[in-house]
């Protein structure tokens, strides 16, 4: 029994005048009383386990979170340097994109230039031996001078040089296209003729292309170009610079694809070709919506990475044959002039890249031209 119920009990039994009957229900009492304490030391004595208990795995689990709290750090500092990695690889990734594209252009223009350039030193040559034979005539005796011939050698430098400049403005064109392709800095907008645009690019595409994979004729692939370009197309008020690099890209891509298909998939009745297609849609605000499609009739997109293709980095092209940028770029293009641009394909069949400018400013429009070169 509990000591100090022991005690009242004790007190209790030394009491005469207690008669034995309330003694007894004091006494039962008391035994009750001592039930419930040892019942509540036990109850206590367990609590304390389980307080000491619980504090030690307190202390164990403030251990282990201390510990993974370590591990997540050093996980974040890995992570940090892992983005770092990765963004560093992106850049050189982008840069390398670049430096094709740059190369691909510069191909491209050196063969677009080189035509311009052979009429004017062939025009100017002939142009010499004319002027040889002007002086000839000039510095002859009165009576052996033919006015006549004089006179048709001059009209004809006359004529060769009014080609030679025409031929030099062509080729200032070009030099003034590249250098406006390849300039750093936010890209201006400016009023453009997408179909001039389109014209310039689609050659450099094609040049480029014949340089890449070393095709000297042109006639040995025999691509076929189909132009279906609005007629008198509304200037639109755009960044030349940023669409250009779009209409390459595209073109580019369209090239790859029915080239592909020739090498690949040998059929006599095959004839690779391209079509591109430009159409405006007036708008009831004043401004229109121009539309712009490149068509070909290679390989197609599988169904199973259509959804794909416009995410940065993914190519289906073999390794150091491009980085997958292209198609990224052309969307990140046609989303900041506030258009879209989509893609329709059946597999073996060809695609058509579908690019659309939004409620663009624009001057003049009329009738639509065919053209198939």
């Amino acid at each position: 029994m509990n000591p100090h119920l022991k005690k009242i009990q004790d007190l209790i039994n030394s009491l005469d005048h207690i008669d034995d009957g309330l003694r007894e229900e004091i006494t039962k009492t008391l035994q009750e009383a001592n039930k419930k304490w040892a019942i509540t030391e036990f109850k206590l004595e367990k609590t304390e386990k389980v307080k000491k208990t619980t504090g030690i795995l307190l202390e164990e689990t403030i251990e282990e979170l201390e510990n993974k709290q370590k591990i997540v750090e050093n996980s974040n500092v890995e992570l940090q340097k892992t983005i770092e990695e990765l963004k560093d690889t992106q850049a050189q990734l982008i840069h390398s994109e670049k430096m094709a594209s740059l190369g691909e252009l510069t191909s491209g223009i050196a063969h677009e230039i080189q035509n311009p350039l052979n009429f004017v030193n062939n025009f100017s040559e002939v142009s010499d031996e004319m002027l040889e034979e002007v002086l000839e005539e000039i510095n002859k005796p009165d009576s052996q001078r033919d006015p006549e011939l004089l006179n048709r050698l001059i009209e004809d430098v006359r004529s060769n040089l009014k080609k030679i400049r025409r031929h030099g403005i062509h080729a200032d064109a070009i030099v003034k296209n590249m250098m406006e392709h390849s300039k750093k800095g936010v890209s201006r907008k400016e009023w453009t003729d997408l179909n001039v645009l389109i014209n310039v690019f689609r050659n450099i595409a094609y040049h480029s292309f014949l340089t890449k994979y070393k095709i000297e004729d042109g006639n040995e692939f025999g691509l076929d170009q189909v132009m279906k370009l609005e007629r008198r197309l509304p200037k639109v008020y755009i960044s030349p610079k940023e669409i250009g690099k779009m209409i390459l890209n595209l073109i580019n891509n369209a090239i790859y694809s029915v080239h592909q298909k020739k090498i690949n998939i040998p059929d006599p009745h095959y004839f690779p070709t391209i079509e591109i297609t430009t159409r405006s849609i007036p708008q009831e605000n004043g401004k229109i919506d121009i539309v712009l499609k490149v068509k070909d009739n290679g390989t197609g997109i599988p169904e199973s990475i259509r959804d794909k293709i416009f995410q940065p980095f993914f190519t289906t092209k073999p390794s150091g044959s491009g980085t997958g940028l292209g198609l990224s770029l052309c969307y990140d293009i046609i989303k900041t002039h506030g258009g879209t641009l989509e893609a329709e394909s059946q597999e073996g069949e060809g695609a058509t890249f579908i690019a659309i400018l939004k409620n663009v400013t624009s001057i003049n429009r009329n009738q639509t031209l065919h053209l198939k070169n």
